[in-house]
This record gives C-alpha cells, structure tokens and sequence, in this order.
C-alpha cells in the first residue's frame, strides 16, 4: 500500500477505497486515510477524509460509526467555513439527511434529540437558501416511524408541495420513499405506480432500483401479480447480494420466500449472509431481518420441519425451531426498545404482523434450483377416502366402479377392499376373484401366481371368459419379463378358447377382447424383440402377424362400446398399435394420423389421461416432419388432457417439450413460462439436478432472448451449479455458458462474462468442428476488452484470430487484426505495433476479397471499407504520439489515404454501400481541412450533399450526413477565409 505524500495521493486513495466492496475493510482503510490526511496538514485534505469516513460508514453495516466523523465536519464548518469548496459545502448539507435517518434508527438515541437534529436541519437549510423538501421527507420518515399519521400525512403532503432542489433526493429514491408511504397508507397499487419510472430504469442511482424492487414484492404479492414479483426477486437478489449494507432489502427478499413456498430458497440465501444475524450497527435493519428470520422459521416448523438444521448465528447449530424462538425474541426486544424511545407501540406492532403473515402463495416456481423442504403433494387427485371402520360391501362397489370405467386409483381401491376382508372372509368367489386379479396387476411379475388364482375363483364364480382372460393377462407380463415365446403360445390356446365360447355365447365381448388384446399386445413385444435383435428376416413376418391381431381387435370392438369404456379403450389401443406398427415401416406420416386417432377415441371414451401418451407421439412425428405448429397442437392437447394424472416428471417433460418448440417458433415469452413449470416440477419429482437442470438452462435462454439479463443470469447461474458433461452433454454445458457470458456482459459484468467465455471456449476446443471455439474466443476477448484487461484481450483475440484463420473465416479474422491493433494504441508496445496488426488487417482482407466468389463479395468488401475506415481513425489518432510536426502530417496524410481507399470501396458496393460510403467520405473532409486544404474539404462536403439532394428526412442517417456535411462546408469557408486573410 502506496504511502500518502501529498493531496493529489489522497485524493487517488479516496477514490479507490469508493470502488471497493461495502464492508469493513473499506470502512477500516477510510480511518486509515483520515489518519494520512491528518498528517498533510491541509484543512481540505481533512475535510474530504472525513466526509469519505462518513460515506462509507452509512454505506456499511457499521451505520452507528457515522456520527462522530459528522460531528467533526460539522465542528469545522462552524468554525472555518472557508476551508470547504462548493463540493464539500454541499455534501456537508447533504449527510443532514443521513443524520436524522441514522439517529431514528438507532434506539439509544433519544426522541427527542432526533427531533432536534430535525429542527437543526431544518434551521441550516433555510439559512444556505434549500428548500424545505429534504425537511419534510425526513419529518415524514419520523411521524411514520413513531405512529403518528397526521403528521405525516402532514409532512408527505409539503415533501411533495416543497419545490425540488439540490438537497432533494434523487427521483429514484423520492420514488421509492413515496411509495413506502402508500404501502403503510394500505395503497399497494398507487406504490407500484409511482415506483413504475425506476422499476423500468427511467431513474436510477448507486442503491436504485435494489430497494425498490425488494419492497414491491410483498405488494405484488397482495396484489396476485405473481409473474412480475418472481422477476423482481430473481432480478433484485442479484443487485443487493454484494451490498452488505442492504440487509433491510436482503430480508424482503427472505420474505418474499416465505411467502411464496420457497423456504428451501430462503434458507439459502440465509447461508449466504451470516454476518447479518449479529451485525448490531444498524439496529433497525437487524429488527426487520430477524423478524423474517422467524416468519420463514415458523413456515418451516409448520411444515413439520422444526427440527431440520439451518443457517444461524455463528457458534453453534441451529435447529429451524430454535431459530425461530431466537429470532422471534431478537425482533421482539428490538421492537421494544425503538417502542420505548418512542413512547408508543407502532414499530412492535409491525413486527408482530409481520412476524404473523401467512403465505401469500402455496408454491410459486423460480426457475431457480429449490430443493423442497416438505414432500411434494401428490399429482394425481387424491384416493377416495376410506373410513374408518370401512363397510366391506361399500368398498367393493366403489372398487368395481373405478375398474369398470378405468378411473385412476382402481389398483388402490381394491386394495382397500382387501384390506377390509382379510382372506375373502365374507366374500363370494367373484369378489375374490376380482381382488387376486387386481394385486396380480399391481405386483407385476411377482404377481403371476396370482393370475391363475384369479382365474380358478372366476371359473368357480361361473365366469369362464373371464377366467381365460386373466390368464391372457397372466401371460403378457411374462411376455413384458422377456418370456416372449412361451407367453405367445399361452396366449395362442387361450385365444383359441375364448373364441370358441364366444362362439357358443359362452362368454361376452369383453372377455373375448381382454383376450384377443392380451395377444396382440404379445405379438407387439415380439415385433420389438425381432427388432432389438436385429433379425431383419423375421421382421417383416412379426409385424405382419403383430398387424393382423390388432385388426381382430378393431373388428371385434369396434362400434360395439355403447357405455362400456373399455371396448372403446381397446380401440382406441389398437389404433396406436397400428401406429407404432406403421412407425417401424417407415410411414410417418400414417403414423401420426392413427396416434391422433387413438388420442382421440380416448378423449370420447372420457379417459384423456390415457391420450397423453400417442399425443406425445404425434408431437415427436410432427418435430421431426418440421410441423412446429402440430407439434405444439399436440403437446397442449397432452398437458390439457393429462391435467392433474401425470406425474411430476412427465409434466416437467411435457413442459420442456412445449417450451422448446415455441421456442423454435419465437415464442420466447410463453416458452420461458413452460421451462419455467418445467424446472419446477422437475424439483417436485426430485430430479432437479437432472431434467431441472436442462429446464433451466432452457429457461434462462428464453429470459435472455426477451432482454431479461439480471433473472437470466440468476436462472443460468443456478443451472450451471448442477449441469455437467457426463450427465447432460458438453454441448448444453457450453450453451449455458455461452448465455450467461451474454446475460453478464448486457449488465456491465465484463470480468464475470470473459470467465463464463472463456470456460466455454475451453470445453468446445476439443470439438471436431471449431466454430463456436472460435467464437467464444473471439466473445472472451471482447468481454476482457470491455474490463480494461488489455493483455488478456489482446491474447484471446490472438486465439480467436489463429482459428479464424483455420476456419477460413477472413472476415472474422479481420475484426480480431482490427481489434488487437486497438487494444495496442493503448498499450505499451503503442502506435507502430497497432498500425502494423491494421496493415495485416487490410491484406488479410483484400487477399480474401481477390478469392471470393458472388454474395461472399459483398459482405467482404464492406468488412474491407470498414478496415480501411479504421485503419484511418488509428492513424489520426495515434499522430498525437508524433513528437515532430512533420511526423504528425505524415500521419494525417496516411490516414486520408486510407479514408479515401475505404470511400473507393464502399462506392463499389452501391447503394448498399451508401450510408458508409459518405461516412468515410466525410472522415476524409475532415481530415483534408486538418491538414490545411479547406477547398478539397469542402469538395468533399457537396459530394455527400448531392448524394443526399431529395432524401427521405425520416432517414436518420441521411438527415445526420447532411448536417454534418453543412458543418463542413462552414469550417470550411472559414479556413479558407483565414488563409486569405
């Protein structure tokens, strides 16, 4: 650390110490610097350590240090007001705001010399000539605090009245101030209307939009706009994490959380600030975090979680239940605390509703990755209750009733049955028969014992087709278990059976159909088996058998369902046999047509759940025919009709699905609302760091193509955390990359952008093809650009260039010639180094445009213009460099060389070279009257007026070029004036 000699050095210093990050060692090298000041022996030096003491300590968590350095300042002023310049003079004034507002936020600090720190301020603003604006937004922050409405109501009314001035708040923070009151007032709109010109960037300072966004979200909330109060969070949260002295914003984040269902994610960003559990400099901020600190504690302990681990003060572990009686009496006593200063009980009435609140949403997805603490509800409606002392007979009529009309939970009805009737007890065979059937479906292959007791009690029940049918049953899951032929020639005898009864009207058609689906469903395995094996000669013989069977079904069933949904469910399952059948042949185009078909008789049956599955089908036939637009038709039919049925996973695949089309279709908008239900139900079936990883990645993406930077990144950080080559591909690792490297560069986080580049480019430079390598390279180097770290940049470009150059891409290895040589005028190998990487620049790009062939030429011969154009703008600027006027002239006429080769260029290219064409012809006018030829300038002027003479004036840069070129024309008809003169 360099030693302070001077003031100039202290001045440095100061600046440098402002850069760095809130906290206490910034706060702790301001004391360093004021002791250096000291030592200077300069009344100002002092004065402007003092004052950058008192910034950084109201910019901290160590607000309560702010008062002595103020009382010195103030001290000072009284006694030599000559030694402060304007800026100080005016700054002294300025902190009077943050002295009433600190005082009323620290509650040892009595009431009453808050009140005359206020009249104070209000006695010196009058006397330098402010308004009283700044006075009354300060009484109303005092009236507000203490409960006493009618003054401030008073107070907001001359606040606004007040004319605005110099020690007015900036419009962002008046905003945010006023609309604070109306939420207190229970005015939540009017709060969202006033804060909509710094939501929406209009203004904006060091601390706005940071506390505007966190206090709109409890009324967003309120309000049932959900969608913008996510965005808020996820764009707010970015904004205030690195600010450590926003832990009053931090905890409506924590807030938003609890109220959400989101307490998993509040509990994370509680690990990330633990600090803020004991910082005790601002007392008011640590009452209003330790109060949400209960508020998401008590969620925890109400879901049953009271006794899970979370993050807490340091020094031993901390149990949600404990934290949530630790907190609650931190916030309390606080509470009581400021309620004693105050002499009323408005702040311990506000935490205490607070502390109360009651969740605003049950679960309100944020794309970002939250591990939920309490299990997932269950996603299909729920089992029909069971009483207590269940009647045996009751249960067997709701049971049959489901299984007969295929409803969902059938398999759990029957269970309860047997539950209810131990061994049958009091049931006849039929029943029995029915019971043994069902939990031989439900088991599985372990069941197939249980298929032949079925079938006995059937027999004995005077049933035979049904008894042939639950052995038909029987023996397709031993197909499904690979017993592929001996299932067949099971199934063969019993076909042969069945059909002989029906026959004989020994059975119905439903048995019959059980049956002779049971057989078609086995030959279906035996075409997929052929398959697996490769066994292309049989091939063609089981599809053959395999289509026949399912024929005798349609011709069995077809037309005869009436009120019985399962002969119509067996059409509509032979139709998506023939399908899939159609699909292995080769005819998409019939296969999709029967999967709608099959969908379709589902949905008229009153079983839509069953059609989700060939509606799957027909989306994937109509992506890979290039239908987006059925695709999409298809996928909302099987969201709208597997409505709660599906589980959690196949409604995140679904989601996903949709939002890649629309996607494909540029829908951004409505894409990022699927991936976002995508990753949300993905967290619900626990498969967050799989399918909701690749739902997120999807989701940020779509966030930043609708300009959505800040809750993109947010969503691509928290991707990225669970994305990985091994499981998910390097491709979509690269992608994600890639976008967050975009994200971070749109908010200024140039550093940040060139890591995610760069780690991109490392994972795609072992691809086979070499494209995005080079231009994720190209990418870094521009992101190490814009962050001043030239060396790097200059390097990377070097890499993009050295891959350009192999790809055979001349224009992009132009850009990178051309953007080292300005990374050189600047840096320590300076001019010569940057006009030769300009040279190569321009011999790269002839050499590429002599070898190019028809639409290539045009786009290489404007890249060419352009180089020349830029190849000029370094020379003239790098003559400043010249120590010899004869050295500084060359230059200029190097540079008008190039301008006039690059106005040469772009007048080959025509009219689609026009607007650069008198762009350079103007940079050479200039550069003519620089060197003292006014009449060659202006020549040059009334070329580019005539070429505009009749333009369009709603042409921008027309209208730009002429003005510019009558300014040219002046400054030249004065040049020439002199030189007469």
């Amino acid at each position: 650390m360099s030693e302070i000699t001077d003031f100039d050095a202290l001045r440095r210093a100061l600046a440098e110490n402002s850069e760095e990050p809130e906290g206490p060692a910034r706060n702790a090298r301001a004391e360093q610097l004021l002791a250096e000041a000291e030592k200077l022996n300069v009344p100002l030096a002092v004065i402007e350590a003092l004052g950058h003491q008192l910034k950084v300590y109201n910019y901290s968590s160590e607000k309560d240090k702010m008062f002595v350095p103020f009382a010195r300042l103030l001290r000072l002023w009284d006694e030599r007001p000559e030694d402060f310049d304007e800026y100080e003079a005016h700054s002294l004034h300025w902190v009077f705001k943050w002295m009433s507002a600190g005082m009323l936020d620290q509650p040892h600090i009595p009431l009453a010399s808050v009140e005359k720190w206020l009249g104070e301020m209000e006695h010196r603003y009058r006397l330098a000539g402010y308004s009283e604006r700044a006075v009354r937004s300060a009484e109303l922050r005092v009236a507000a605090h203490i409960g006493d409405l009618p003054r401030a109501e008073r107070a907001y009314a001359a606040w606004l009245a007040a004319d605005r001035d110099r020690m007015a708040d900036c419009h962002a923070c008046e905003l945010h101030a006023q609309g604070i009151w109306q939420v207190r007032c229970g005015r939540d709109a009017e709060a969202l209307r006033l804060w909509r010109p710094v939501l929406e960037g209009e203004f904006a300072c060091a601390h706005e939009p940071h506390t505007v966004l966190a206090s709109s979200l409890a009324p967003l909330l309120r309000l049932g706009r959900t969608e913008e109060a996510r965005a808020h969070h996820l764009r707010g949260v970015r904004l205030v994490r690195p600010m450590e002295s926003m832990r009053g914003a931090y905890a409506d984040h924590v807030e938003f959380c609890a109220l959400t269902g989101n307490e998993a994610r509040g509990l994370e960003l509680l690990a990330e600030r633990p600090a803020y559990f004991t910082d005790t400099g601002h007392p008011r901020s640590r009452l209003d975090f330790m109060a949400v600190v209960a508020l998401l504690m008590d969620r925890l302990t109400e879901l049953g979680l009271g006794g899970q681990r979370v993050p807490g003060p340091a020094g031993r572990t901390w149990t949600a239940r404990e934290l949530a009686a630790h907190a609650r009496a931190e916030a309390t006593d606080l509470g009581e605390r400021f309620d004693r200063r105050n002499g009323t009980s408005a702040v311990g009435d506000r935490i205490r509703a607070r502390m109360a609140q009651r969740p605003l949403a049950e679960r309100l997805p944020l794309g970002v990755r939250t591990v939920r603490p309490a299990p997932a509800p269950a996603a299909t409606p729920p089992a029909p209750d069971v009483p207590d002392e269940p009647d045996p007979a009751a249960l067997l009529a709701e049971a049959r009733r489901l299984s007969d009309t295929l409803q969902p939970h059938a398999l759990e009805a029957w269970a309860a049955v047997a539950r209810a009737a131990p061994d049958g007890t009091g049931l006849g065979a039929r029943a029995r028969a029915e019971i043994a059937d069902h939990e031989a479906m439900a088991r599985g292959p372990e069941g197939l014992p249980l298929f032949g007791r079925a079938a006995e009690l059937y027999a004995e029940a005077g049933d035979p087709g049904e008894a042939l049918a639950a052995r038909a049953r029987g023996a397709y899951v031993r197909a499904l278990a690979g017993e592929v032929d001996a299932a067949l020639a099971t199934v063969t005898g019993l076909y042969d059976e069945v059909l002989a009864l029906y026959a004989d009207e020994g059975t119905g058609v439903r048995q019959t159909a059980s049956v002779v689906m049971s057989r078609a469903r086995i030959l279906m395995r035996r075409v997929h088996e052929v398959a697996d094996r490769g066994a292309e000669r049989e091939a063609g013989r089981a599809v053959g058998a395999a289509e026949a069977a399912v024929r005798e079904v349609l011709a069995l069933v077809e037309g005869r369902g009436g009120d019985d949904v399962r002969l119509a469910a067996r059409a509509a399952e032979a139709r998506a046999m023939l399908a899939e059948l159609a699909g292995l042949t080769g005819d998409a185009e019939r296969a999709a047509e029967l999967f709608r078909r099959a969908a379709d008789g589902y949905v008229t049956a009153g079983l839509p759940w069953f059609a989700v599955e060939y509606e799957v089908q027909v989306a994937a036939l109509a992506h890979q025919a290039g239908d987006l637009a059925g695709a999409e038709r298809a996928l909302r039919a099987a969201l709208e009709h597997g409505g709660p049925y599906v589980e959690p996973v196949g409604r995140a695949q679904l989601h996903l699905q949709l939002a890649e089309v629309l996607g494909g279709r540029d829908a951004p908008a409505e894409a990022a609302e699927h991936a976002l239900e995508a990753a949300h139900w993905a967290d619900e079936a626990g498969e967050s760091g799989t399918l909701g990883a690749w739902a997120r990645q999807q989701l940020g993406g779509f966030l930043l193509r609708r300009g959505r930077y800040a809750e993109a990144a947010e969503v691509l950080e928290s991707a990225l955390a669970d994305l990985s080559a091994e499981t998910h591909g390097d491709g979509l690792v690269v992608q994600a990359r890639w976008w967050l490297g975009d994200c971070l560069g749109e908010l200024g986080e140039h550093r940040a952008a060139a890591e995610q580049r760069l780690e991109a480019a490392e994972l795609a430079r072992h691809w086979p093809e070499q494209q995005d390598h080079a231009t994720l390279a190209h990418l870094a180097a521009e992101s190490l650009g814009n962050a001043g770290l030239d060396e790097e940049a200059d390097r990377a470009y070097a890499r993009a260039g050295d891959l350009w150059r192999a790809l055979g891409n001349a224009q992009f290895l132009v850009r990178s010639l051309r953007a080292r040589a300005w990374l050189a005028l600047g840096g320590e190998h300076g001019a010569a180094h940057a006009r030769a990487l300009m040279a190569e620049a321009v011999r790269e790009g002839e050499s590429a445009l002599a070898a190019a062939q028809g639409a290539d030429r045009e786009e290489l011969a404007a890249e060419l213009g352009d180089t020349h154009r830029q190849f000029a703008e370094l020379l003239a600027r790098s003559a400043s460099e010249e120590a010899e006027d004869a050295a500084i002239r060359a230059a200029f006429e190097a540079a008008l060389e190039q301008m006039t080769r690059a106005v040469a260029v772009f007048a080959g290219l025509g009219a689609a070279g026009l607007h650069s064409r008198t762009g350079a012809e103007l940079g050479a006018g200039w550069l003519e009257a620089d060197l003292g030829r006014p009449a060659r300038a202006a020549a040059r002027a009334r070329a580019v007026l005539a070429v505009y003479e009749g333009a369009d004036d709603a042409d921008g840069t027309a209208r730009a070029r002429r003005e510019e070129a009558a300014q040219m024309l002046e400054a030249a008809r004065e040049g020439t004036e002199t030189e007469q003169g």
